[in-house]
This record gives structure tokens, C-alpha cells and sequence, in this order.
């Protein structure tokens, strides 16, 4: 799975997961079960949506279509760990 969009806030995460799934690609909620433990600190990059690679180029169609900014390929790990997460990140 890739990232394909960094979100600002779980709302934020969840519209446009919706809006991907309109169109038929399913999507993934990366770090939604984390937020709750953070209370009130402002932390970013925790939430993210993610779609299977086969994906990804339908994927930022459909979120530039929504006037936001899909992450690029240079913004997007190579490759993915086995939990999802990017290779080398501490987990």
C-alpha cells in the first residue's frame, strides 16, 4: 500500500477516503487509532490515507479532482515495510 494523502485531521482523512471509495478504489486509514491517545497535542503527519499501488494513479486523480494535493512520488517511500510502515522507520 502507498500513502496518497497526509491529512490534517481525522475528519479530513475519512473525506477523502470517502471520496476515493466513491470511485471505486478502496482506501485505508493509516493511524486512526492513534489520535485518540493524543488528547489535545497537535501532531502531524500521523494520519494519512492509504491504496493498493495498482491504485495510486487513480487515486491522485480523484484527490486533485477535490482541489487537494496528492503526495507526489518523491514524497512517497519506495517501499513498504511489513506493517505498512516505510523500511528503516523504527516501529
Amino acid at each position: 500500500m502507498r500513502t496518497v494523502y497526509e491529512a490534517a485531521h481525522l475528519i479530513d482523512a475519512h473525506l477523502v477516503k470517502h471520496a476515493l471509495e466513491q470511485a471505486g478504489i478502496p482506501a485505508f486509514v493509516r493511524g486512526e487509532a492513534l489520535v485518540g491517545g493524543l488528547g489535545e497535542l497537535g501532531v502531524f503527519g500521523l494520519v494519512a490515507v492509504m491504496v493498493a499501488d495498482a491504485a495510486v494513479p487513480r487515486a491522485r486523480a480523484v484527490i486533485a479532482a477535490l482541489g487537494l494535493d496528492a503526495l507526489g512520488e518523491e514524497d512517497v517511500p519506495a517501499a513498504d515495510g511489513p506493517a505498512g510502515m516505510p523500511e528503516g522507520t523504527p516501529g
